[in-house]
């Protein structure tokens, strides 16, 4: 009780990093498949800037031998949160040396099965997460040089922060030696293990971008990573500071988290944007490739002190990506966006009462509010101090935290631009100044379109009829022409026949998209019209189509099944897995429904990622295709690591628990599930 009494008196009043202060560490790691397991060898070196009684890093739930204080043993404390050290630590420089073994229940993720040769595993430390898997420092504001070693079987491939140093082959394993040469937060800690190939692109200023891709998805590397190159040569030039490490990968792994995630040096995003030419249309991959590449000067070059400040990061790499899409798409795709995320932002702040400087923002906040202040201050003061401002700030607080002050200051250098009061209103305040947004929009005329149609919403038709007309078959940008269509659809068809005849023959994929969307119902006069939609290179286009048409149509399903019996879709199978719950409702639909069926519950089974199974089990339950073997996988996707996936089992759940008839079936098969399983249906029953 003396130790711990002493840790409280010492980091009552301040963080430990002001304290001591973790310089680099060397770390010898294994990973074991069959336990899901990791574990090593850590070494740290650090000063001790001011006499403590305790030395704390952050581990959450792990075990600790051989633990050194300068070669020397130590007296030492697992709170199974933290390793503490206690002994009465002098100013000067130390070590630390410690074995340890984690089983993490997150932060580290192992998916798939070794045996079927589909695994992977990756990390994701946002937050303060990295701390499950290797023990380390969950306060941002300790930076440390990380230099990871990681042993693995020879028939994966690894990635970790920075360069890789060597890969030195021992039997049947691998030894990957990784470097960084430069501090980061310990959340920016990664590593991925996985079957991959990889391709080399060069940045014009000599990095290496490495690409990497299941060798399954080659013929969908194009675009995949389409203008990956172009907008890391476009943000190096327009940020005016050179990318800050040696070397960036982007890796997918599957079931990840978010959309993406910006460790340093290496990016791993959602196998969700592997896509094909079509997939590219309707779920790219660029705006996520530009916003964590972007974060790599914005969050781990320099970090936000705390969550007050989390803005400067997720704001500036919004702002940031939109401005590469500048680039790649033009000023009508930049305006649209900005318009669409000021309707979003205008609506949310009508119960939204968190300014975005607060840590507990929203992420609407953080991401598009925080660049829309960008957008404003940048127009504010002109694109030259603006670059000057942000060339400086990042210049002067490179590989340290920052706050928001530390921006506005340089800001201030360059500028009579009045930043307190700029704050007040974009920053502190939770209205959305309109009319200032309003005066850039009107700068662009796609936006000035935008912004004129929303006036005219409660217009009646017949009034706005002759301009909708005469927008649909100009050359205005497609997202006007989409504004248009949406406002179409509390109109009668007979009223807005004309107009929609007008829009799909634009035979732009965006608007027709609009039309088929705006359709539930389709009158008879306008189905061969319609059913042209299903030749649309848009996965999304022809999932949409293809349901309304059978839907409205009975006596022509047998033929839109046929029509489009080979569709796939994206990888998530969303085609597939609606032509084989449409085929199985179809009756007059010649086939073995013995066999759809079992290949419509295959795809809900753990075999598949969890957009893949949601999709078949949302289908599977709304045509009523439920036995044993469904209601087994929706009761695992409750167990499942994704948040979204194992909510959506559980609401599902609930629902069903509602008849009588389902919960006897559940109840059934309560014995038949494996521990976690039978732990989250039993807790679903009681509720």
């Amino acid at each position: 009780m003396k130790y711990l009494l002493l840790f409280i008196s010492s980091f009552a009043v301040a963080q430990q990093s002001q304290f001591v202060d973790f310089k680099t560490v060397h770390a010898a790691l294994s990973v074991n498949l069959e336990e899901k397991s990791i574990s090593g060898l850590v070494d740290y070196s650090f000063a001790i800037l001011q006499d403590v009684d305790t030395i704390k890093i952050d581990a959450q739930n792990m075990e600790f031998s051989e633990v050194l204080f300068n070669q020397k043993e130590v007296l030492f404390i697992n709170t199974k949160k933290q390793l503490l050290l206690v002994s009465n630590f002098k100013k000067g420089n130390n070590t630390i040396h410690f074995k340890y073994l984690a089983k993490p229940k997150q932060a580290l993720y192992f998916v798939g099965l070794e045996e079927k040769g589909n695994l992977q595993i990756w990390t994701q430390g946002q937050g303060r997460y990295t701390s499950n898997w290797f023990p380390s420092f969950d306060d941002v504001n300790e930076k440390v040089v990380f230099n990871m070693q990681i042993e693995v079987d020879t028939n994966y491939q690894v990635v970790s922060n920075g360069i890789l140093k060597s890969k030195v082959n021992k039997d049947d394993q691998t030894i990957w030696q990784f470097s960084m040469d430069k501090p980061m937060s310990s959340y920016l800690l990664m590593l991925t293990v996985g079957q991959f190939e990889k391709e080399i692109v060069m940045a014009k200023s000599g990095v290496p971008l490495e690409l990497y891709y299941e060798s399954k998805d080659k013929a969908n590397f194009e675009p995949s990573y389409r203008y990956s190159k172009e907008m890391f040569d476009f943000l190096e030039k327009e940020i005016g500071v050179k990318y800050p490490w040696k070397i960036y990968r982007q890796i997918p792994v599957r079931d990840f988290l978010y959309a993406g995630m910006e460790n340093t040096t290496a990016t791993l995003f959602s196998s969700r944007y592997v896509v094909d030419s079509i997939g590219f249309e309707d779920r790219s991959y660029v705006n996520v490739n530009a916003h964590e590449l972007a974060h790599q000067w914005f969050g781990d070059l320099i970090t936000a002190e705390s969550g007050k400040h989390h803005w400067l990061q997720e704001g500036f790499a919004t702002y940031y990506a939109l401005l590469a899409e500048r680039k790649i798409y033009g000023d009508d795709y930049f305006y649209s966006k900005l318009y669409e995320s000021a309707q979003q932002i205008k609506y949310a702040s009508r119960t939204d009462s968190i300014p975005v400087l607060n840590a507990k923002a929203s992420s609407l906040s953080f991401y598009q509010k925080g660049a829309w202040a960008l957008f404003v201050l940048h127009e504010s003061i002109g694109d030259k101090a603006f670059k000057k401002a942000v060339c400086s700030y990042l210049n002067k607080y490179a590989y340290q935290t920052v706050i928001t002050q530390d921006f506005f200051d340089e800001v201030n250098k360059v500028s009579r631009f009045d930043t307190q009061e700029f704050s007040k209103v974009w920053l502190e305040s939770t209205a959305f100044n309109t009319q200032q947004a309003n005066d850039l929009l009107f700068k662009n005329k796609t936006a000035s379109l935008l912004i004129e149609i929303e006036k005219l919403k409660k217009i009646p038709l017949v009034d706005k009829m002759i301009f909708f007309a005469k927008t649909l078959q100009s050359d205005a940008y497609h997202t006007v022409k989409e504004a248009i269509i949406n406002q179409l659809k509390s109109e009668t068809f007979t009223g807005k026949k004309e107009l929609l005849q007008v829009a799909m023959a634009t035979n732009n994929i965006q608007v027709r998209q609009a039309v088929a969307a705006s359709l539930s119902k389709i009158p008879e006069e306008f189905r061969i019209n319609y059913e042209s939609l299903l030749d649309d290179k848009s996965y999304q286009t022809q999932e949409i189509a293809l349901y309304y048409l059978w839907n409205n149509f009975p006596e022509n399903r047998a033929e839109y099944l046929q029509k489009s019996k080979n569709w796939i879709g994206f990888n998530d199978y969303n085609l597939k897995t609606l032509w084989l719950s449409l085929a199985l409702s179809t009756d007059s639909y010649a086939a073995d429904k013995t066999v759809l069926i079992a290949q419509l519950i295959g795809y809900s089974s753990t075999s598949y990622e969890a957009t893949t199974r949601q999709n078949a089990l949302e289908k599977l339950i709304t045509f009523k295709l439920v036995n044993d073997e469904v209601l087994k996988n929706l009761v695992n996707a409750t167990t499942h690591h994704m948040w979204q996936f194992s909510k959506f089992g559980r609401d599902t759940i609930r629902k069903m628990l509602k008849n009588s008839e389902n919960r006897l079936a559940f109840e059934k098969i309560l014995p038949t599930l494996n521990d976690s399983e039978y732990f989250q249906l039993n807790r679903l029953l009681k509720e």
